[in-house]
């Protein structure tokens, strides 16, 4: 059975993402609905991709991702469908799947075939009209070249990344989860290239954030320090409390690591 994902800025309050749901079910009864987050902040982009980056590989192979965050809609954005790492990947041309363009082989078409989106194209929700509809008819094995033309110069948004200076790394706060975790683009593979993590701290905003530890656990109570977060990247954390609320982050705040 196939499985579609599901990944918005709408939250659950509005209609939308049932609406959506309801559409994909229409066309393929069968497939299996997995919510990805609808909680992305409104229009951040960026917030989406990372949510994609982190999540994708831990699904089978074949799964459709629907993602829409998508401030452009309605205006000349292209819509999307791409392959790419056995997977296919459904939404606006606007730098939301920019992680799969940096990453290696991938193909792309625009959504443009009458007979894979509905009938009337509302200007304002092609969440439903055209991405949904799409979805599906993957899941029912649509081949992509189908759906429109070829897309060989798909939108690219900046993407965080560390650097080095010295014998230092510098990098930046690219999201705050809902328990004040500050996610950094320091990555564990930026990490090795200063030595044991034993040896690191890091500070925030030019403040001191404490050790890098292994776990949640082994940071100091309530107070701040740092580990390698689920997704590979370094998080700078305080025990049982918020590090956005006690170290005054935010994201773009700036990032260094060092040697004790």
């Amino acid at each position: 059975m196939a499985i579609i994902t599901l990944t918005t800025d709408f939250g659950t309050r509005d209609p939308y993402v049932g609406a959506m749901k309801g559409v994909i079910l229409q066309i393929s009864p069968g497939i299996r609905l997995v919510d990805l987050t609808h909680e992305i902040s409104p229009h951040e982009i960026l917030e989406g991709a990372l949510a994609l980056e982190a999540a994708a590989p831990f699904f089978p192979p074949g799964t459709i991702h629907l993602a829409v965050v998508d401030p452009g809609v309605g205006s000349p954005r292209r819509p999307l469908a791409i392959a790419a790492g056995g997977q296919q990947f459904v939404g606006p041309d606007n730098g939301l799947f920019s992680f799969l363009f940096c990453a290696g082989d991938w193909s792309a078409v625009r959504l443009e075939a009458p007979a894979y989106r509905l009938p009337a194209v509302s200007q304002t929700f092609h969440g439903r009209d055209i991405f949904a509809p799409a979805a599906a008819h993957l899941a029912l094995g649509t081949p992509l070249e189908q759906f429109g033309p070829p897309v060989t110069d798909p939108v690219v948004i900046s993407w965080p990344a560390a650097r080095r200076e010295g014998d230092q790394l510098v990098g930046e706060v690219i999201y705050t989860d809902r328990f004040g975790n500050l996610v950094t683009s320091v990555r564990v593979s930026d990490l090795e290239t200063l030595g044991p993590a034993s040896s690191l701290t890091v500070e925030v905003e030019e403040k001191e954030a404490g050790k890098l530890v292994g776990c949640y656990a082994d940071l100091p109570p309530v107070g701040a320090g740092a580990v390698i977060g689920s997704s590979g990247r370094l998080e700078i954390s305080v025990r049982e409390g918020s590090a956005v609320a006690v170290l005054g982050a935010r994201r773009g705040s700036p990032v260094r690591v060092r040697k004790q």
